[in-house]
């Protein structure tokens, strides 16, 4: 524990104390009940959830009425049926190739199209672009862009509320599939989409979806491995379902690992997080937390060791001509947000760190009293320095300077001399010192006029060898 000085005994002076002013409520503010009537009244959110009850919750008695049975089939089955490929399907070394390389292409349609291009605008691509990804992002089968990109802006508008669709408050289960499993047990917060809506691209996509979906899905990579070197069957159990598993899981994980994995360095009031192996699983998904808080910035990581390939897909596409209007935001923005952070961890750091009194804390006493409390109390070592007068008792034997230079400045100021012209002390110095204070001096210190009044000559500040 460091050392903490007696109080001084004032009760024969008649000190000067600081206070602050209690302001008074104001006689017409209202009860807490008509405050949170106007908070929900104002608040989307609380009044949505209050006025649209949510659906009854699932139990072991109704679950099979509350499964979403098309998706769950799907879900549950391309993994058995993965498995049974794997173990039942010659290896050939052109179609794990080709599965590799398909399983990029159509997760980029998710990641550089879906989300990047189609929920959040981060840039503008040409028509053929355009078609070319929500081709692609079919063959993931999560859905039309219209309504991929409709959930997800709900996401990032309530995100961890109950309009959340995949909020990550219920569970990373619930996040990462049980979303999907299940029906919704109420329908997500509005969101608009009216760009989606006269999107000529997107409304051809959402018509045509399932058509599309299932022949990029399974009949091309199939047909690719067939034609291309007699593998239909490893193009279908490889190319096809294995693949989708882990495009599947590679998307599910952006809503459930990006938000319990890693750590917030531009925002810690939600559950977004950043890390690198999140990263790794979604083609470069993971820095979360610096997405949620810049949503429109086409990159998800900026360093550039950090993984993200759709950063450099864009890239690409903006270097054949293909996009345009990278969008970024502001980097002296993001600097904010880092050191708002910094700020906060700094913050909670020295809450386990006594700090000294402040003035407020103290009392008040001219220089007089000072100079008569240091004379009438020969067991306390009382020295003035930068307006604060500090009790150094039992710092005297352990200075590093010296006895003398301390037990000298007993009941003078000893501004001068600690700020260099004895010793300009370091920092910690100035640490220790204000642990020892016990008292504040009325106007700093020995004030020139009274001084002058009270017939005191100026001496020179003593050097000591």
């Amino acid at each position: 524990m460091p050392y903490v000085p007696t109080p001084l005994d004032l009760s024969n002076f008649v000190s000067d104390k600081i206070s602050s002013k209690i302001f008074e409520n104001q006689s017409n503010i209202m009860n807490e009940q008509q405050e949170e009537d106007d908070f929900i009244k104002n608040n989307y959110v609380a009044r949505t959830l209050l006025n649209e009850p949510e659906l009854p919750p699932i139990t072991w008695s109704n679950w099979y009425k509350e499964v979403n049975w098309p998706q769950a089939t799907l879900l549950c089955l391309e993994p058995l049926v993965a498995l049974y490929g794997l173990f039942t399907t010659t290896f050939i070394w052109q179609t794990i190739i080709f599965t590799i390389i398909w399983y990029f292409l159509t997760g980029f349609g998710i990641t550089a199209g879906y989300h990047r291009l189609f929920s959040h605008r981060s840039y503008e691509a040409k028509l053929s672009l355009r078609y070319f990804l929500l081709i692609l992002g079919a063959g993931s089968v999560q859905g039309s862009a219209k309504w991929w990109s409709r959930g997800h802006r709900a996401h990032h508008r309530y995100t961890d509320t109950d309009l959340d669709p995949y909020s990550a408050h219920k569970g990373i289960f619930y996040s990462h599939i049980g979303w999907l499993l299940f029906k919704p047990r109420r329908k997500p917060g509005i969101s608009d989409i009216n760009d989606l809506i006269h999107d000529s691209s997107v409304q051809w996509q959402h018509r045509n979806y399932l058509s599309l979906a299932f022949f990029m899905a399974f009949i091309f990579p199939t047909l690719v491995c067939g034609f291309g070197w007699n593998d239909y069957r490893g193009g279908y159990f490889f190319a096809g379902i294995l693949r989708l598993v882990f495009v599947h899981h590679s998307t599910f994980c952006v809503n459930s690992l990006a938000h319990y994995l890693g750590d917030a360095p531009f925002d810690d009031r939600r559950t977004p997080r950043d890390h690198y192996i999140t990263a790794l699983v979604t083609l470069g998904e993971g820095y979360h937390n610096f997405h949620h808080e810049f949503p429109s910035d086409y990159r998800n990581a900026l360093k550039w060791f950090q993984y993200d390939p759709t950063k450099y897909i864009i890239n690409f596409f903006k270097l054949i001509g293909l996009a345009n209007n990278l969008k970024k935001f502001p980097q002296n923005e993001i600097c904010k947000s880092r050191y708002t952070m910094a700020r906060k961890s700094l913050d909670r750091f020295g809450q386990n760190i006594i700090w000294p009194k402040e003035n407020i804390d103290l009392p008040i006493i001219s220089y007089e009293q000072y100079q008569e409390l240091s004379k009438k109390n020969h067991n306390r070592a009382l020295i003035l320095i930068a307006g604060f007068i500090h009790d150094v008792s039992n710092f005297i034997d352990s200075h590093p300077g010296g006895r003398t230079i301390i037990k000298n400045y007993i009941g003078k100021d000893a501004t001068v001399a600690f700020y260099g012209g004895i010793h300009d002390h370091n920092t910690a110095a100035h640490n220790m010192l204000a642990m020892m204070r016990v008292a504040v001096c009325k106007y700093g210190g020995e004030v020139e006029h009274i001084k002058k009044r009270l017939g005191h000559n100026q001496t020179p500040t003593p050097i000591f060898a």
